[in-house]
């Protein structure tokens, strides 16, 4: 679904509490740039990933802790047949409507924030070499400005991103365009990498960078542990 209920402009003070003691990775990009194939594959090498976006689908699927308050505030027709928040009307409703879109987002940015807090914490505790926060609009919220120690932009062109999120979401072109309209441009968000990470369907081009940018910050991790 679109990512209108990820922007989470709030208070990442408790993840700052972590600064300095574990690297802390800010790992975004354009919708259909393939974050997820990245954070992927930086677990697989050990990496603690925190997924904004997984978390705002779990709170949105049925029993999710803000499926009562989404009822309450838009409706039971914003609920699905499983008790899912129905994403499809939601969103249509978001696009269209400034008020609802900060009205879900007074529901959801609170309940991501609280799990996005407590999954770091577990992860830190659990021995993770470092943290990976997958935030698809990192750059837009001021709230994450400051919380990363390296801030990784995964790439790919305005074409293919389209056309990977027709395919993936069944949605139309206008609709994946509207999507790109409410995100900030490439330019900005290349603007402001730390490290740019090329995604053009290359698997095997993509594991070696993704290999490289782990040694990039386990060296970070090292960096602290002597400074400490």
């Amino acid at each position: 679904m679109a990512s209108f209920h990820q922007n989470t402009d709030s208070d990442q003070s408790d993840l700052n509490s972590l600064k300095g003691f574990i690297p802390l990775i800010g790992l975004t990009g354009g919708i259909g740039s393939g974050k997820t194939a990245v954070s992927e594959l930086l677990g697989k090498l050990g990496a603690g990933i925190v997924d904004t976006d997984l978390i705002a689908h779990q709170i949105t699927a049925p029993n999710g802790s803000a499926i009562k308050a989404i009822e309450q505030k838009f409706g039971a027709e914003f609920i699905d047949a499983t008790g899912a928040l129905n994403r499809s009307k939601m969103r249509a409703l978001v696009f269209t409507d400034s008020g609802a879109r900060k009205q879900l987002e007074a529901i959801t940015h609170p309940l991501i924030r609280q799990e996005t807090i407590k999954l770091a914490k577990e992860l830190d505790q659990n021995g993770v070499p470092y943290l990976v926060f997958v935030v698809p609009l990192m750059i837009e919220s001021t709230s994450w400005h400051g919380v990363p120690d390296l801030l990784v932009v995964v790439d790919c062109p305005k074409e293919l991103q389209i056309q990977r999120v027709m395919q993936r979401s069944n949605l139309t072109r206008a609709e994946v365009e509207k999507i790109l309209q409410a995100q900030t441009s490439r330019e900005d968000r290349l603007k402001h990498a730390d490290i740019v990470l090329e995604n053009q369907g290359n698997l095997k081009e993509l594991e070696a960078d993704v290999a490289q940018l782990h040694q990039k910050i386990l060296q970070i991790k090292k960096d602290q542990l002597s400074s400490s």
